[in-house]
């Protein structure tokens, strides 16, 4: 796919796009999930990041408004997100 190719995307960039994570709530998921879009945004501000725990507890979902530029930096942090051992996850 040629990632320059903005009609084979559904987006149009720049754009914010809400990313979802779910893991457990146990651990430093907030804080993996941080650090690994930090790899592909520069700057994400605090209130951009919400989350929450599960009705009794034992998940926590964690959603992030990243300023995405394109459709590769998205695939590349879903990538990332997805290989992290904390995350059940990804939407």
């Amino acid at each position: 796919m040629n990632y320059d190719d903005q009609e084979a995307c559904a987006f149009e960039f720049p754009c914010e796009f809400p990313i979802k994570v779910m893991g457990h709530a146990k651990g430093d998921l907030r804080e993996k999930v941080l650090e690994i879009i930090g790899h592909h945004v520069e700057e994400l501000p605090e209130a951009a990041v919400t989350s929450r725990l599960s009705r009794h507890g034992k998940y926590e979902s964690i959603t992030a408004v990243v300023p995405a530029t394109s459709r590769r930096q998205l695939d590349d942090i879903y990538r990332e997100i997805s290989a992290c051992n904390a995350v059940i996850m990804a939407l």
